[in-house]
């Protein structure tokens, strides 16, 4: 190394610039809380989305949960998901024609860093051989309201109603009846949203409709793009999303997924939010035990 260029006028300008510039940064992220490392955070007692129930009023498992292998885990980017899949119930007696529909449900929580890109079927099920016929609609989920209560506590103009579902009851839940938030901005009058698209197998012919959408950081949407938006608030210490897929070859367009997914999720919703935390005790600093917000809170105090 020439030891002497390193006293030219030009270098020491451009160092001297640069060292001003990454103060001026380091000053800027702290003066307007901005956290660009995010922290793990999981659901109380770290509640694993494979405790879903396996069978609800409307709906049963068929078969057992998949279990992925070693490779299969490393490439989904998470441990904690569940495959599984539902038989609707129905009545033959009074429907004797109608043959039930079976849903695979897969769920997949993430958290922390978060620089995997968000799995989802116009790129898994493309790069597993099938096409896709059908571009992507996004379609809002008829989910029943009929226990929903608005928290007025939790609701507020940044983050919209929030409202708190009722659990299933025994024995479909092991906490039936027990109050639970819904994702922020969820009301009878604005549902949850998910994006279906169609895929055709080239060697057997069948048709699979599969849609999804994601609950991050308090919030939902119904895109890749947006749940990183979601999860990465630069304002929150910590990250997390968590995927919610349908999918089926027993139901023939987009609009019956949408109606089959209303009807497995509305049952389902309240024990899907009991494996991700409150974010309303998340941003209160009350939750986690190690939030810094409640240390943060303290000394000004």
């Amino acid at each position: 190394m020439n030891w002497k260029s390193l006293l030219n006028p030009g270098f020491l300008v451009a160092m001297t610039l640069m060292l001003v510039s990454a103060l001026g940064m380091s000053a800027a992220i702290r003066a307007y809380g901005l956290h660009l490392q995010k922290l793990e955070i999981y659901a109380p007692n770290n509640r694993q989305v494979s405790t879903l129930p396996r069978e609800t009023p409307s709906w049963i498992q068929v078969g057992t949960d998949q279990i992925m292998d070693q490779d299969t885990v490393k490439t989904l980017g998470t441990k904690n998901y569940v495959s599984r899949v539902y038989m609707e119930k129905v009545d033959k007696s009074a429907q004797p024609a109608r043959e039930p529909i079976v849903m695979e449900l897969h769920v997949a929580y993430y958290t922390g860093g978060i620089d995997t890109v968000p799995h989802v079927p116009e790129r898994c099920m493309v790069g597993g051989g099938w096409l896709q016929t059908q571009g992507a609609q996004t379609l809002p989920l008829a989910l029943d309201s009929s226990t929903w209560v608005r928290d007025a506590g939790a609701s507020s103009e940044a983050r919209g109603d929030v409202y708190t579902v009722r659990t299933l009851p025994a024995p479909y839940s092991d906490a039936p009846g027990t109050r639970v938030p819904l994702p922020f901005g969820v009301s009878p009058q604005s549902p949850v949203r998910m994006r279906i698209s169609a895929f055709g197998n080239p060697q057997t012919g069948k048709t699979l409709y599969s849609g999804y959408f994601f609950i991050a950081n308090g919030g939902t949407v119904a895109s890749a793009e947006g749940v990183r938006t979601l999860a990465f608030d630069l304002t929150s210490d910590y990250a997390y999303y968590l995927k919610v897929q349908c999918s089926s070859t027993s139901v023939a367009s987009a609009e019956e997924l949408a109606t089959a997914s209303s009807s497995l999720t509305s049952e389902l919703i309240a024990e899907i939010m009991r494996c991700v935390p409150d974010w309303s005790l998340v941003e209160a600093g009350e939750y986690p035990a190690d939030n810094p917000r409640r240390a943060e809170r303290a000394s000004r105090e």
